[in-house]
């Protein structure tokens, strides 16, 4: 069963095709790569997923309803969420502050900072956050400024304020850019354990092809906006013409 449905998707920017007559299955409760070189789509595809782009062409489906036309935060309370690929979190807010502040949207359907303060006397909402904090292997850092933790932390505390969100889908752009090898293992690491512990879908865009290969189930490849081939890892690490247009020498 597929949770995620691209069909004939296309998107110009002037002249420019970004993207043309994609199409795309992303099977529930699997892990789907999306790979291709600097300029192959990826991120414009991404974006039409989550609403900040309207494709020209095509339909783009979640659990069976479009998503064309809705506003961002409508497609988050589908059950979709996004992590960028700079972390998006508040540095002047402590790790706990952060994660109480998805918490409160889930139950109050609001996402503000106005009086986050305040939560702090909120029982409910600090439980619900110190819960997520010690699933994520992060209560030790509560207090800490999440300005002042490393990226591998930070990218650990944006998934986690996702993950309180209960998404059905969580859209990874490049989750390992800018880390040390052994951030980018956690990272890996933490991935798989996501999967195993809830039932969720992940689709990963992600240019190191250790990340694609330790974690992906299917993996699409895109070339010039267009799909150039969909296969299992196995398949698509010796596939000659994903090597000629993008994978290169994969072994790490």
């Amino acid at each position: 069963m597929n949770i995620l449905e691209v069909k004939n998707v296309g998107k110009r920017f002037g002249g420019l095709h970004a993207l043309s007559d994609v199409n795309l299955s992303v099977a529930k409760d699997s892990v789907h790569a999306i790979i291709g070189p600097n300029g192959a789509g990826k991120s414009t595809l991404l974006n039409c997923l989550v609403g900040k782009l309207i494709p020209d062409t095509g339909s783009v489906s979640f659990d069976g309803q479009s998503v064309l036309g809705r506003k961002p935060h409508e497609i988050n309370q589908m059950g979709i969420s996004r992590v960028f690929q700079t972390p998006e979190i508040f540095g002047d807010l402590t790790v706990l502050e952060n994660m109480m502040i998805p918490c409160l949207a889930k139950r109050d359907g609001a996402f503000a900072l106005n009086g986050y303060r305040a939560l702090m006397r909120d029982r409910e909402i600090v439980d619900r956050a110190e819960h997520m904090l010690e699933d994520m292997h992060m209560i030790e850092k509560r207090g800490m400024h999440a300005a002042s933790m490393s990226r591998g932390d930070k990218r650990r505390l944006e998934i986690a304020m996702c993950l309180a969100q209960e998404p059905r889908l969580l859209l990874l752009d490049e989750p390992t850019a800018g880390m040390a090898r052994a951030d980018t293992n956690n990272t890996i690491e933490l991935l798989k354990q996501i999967k195993d512990s809830r039932p969720i879908t992940i689709a990963i865009i992600e240019h190191d092809m250790h990340v694609v290969f330790s974690l992906a189930e299917r993996i699409t490849v895109l070339a010039q906006g267009t799909p150039l081939v969909e296969d299992t890892p196995d398949n698509i690490r010796g596939h000659p013409k994903v090597r000629e247009a993008y994978l290169g020498e994969t072994e790490h």
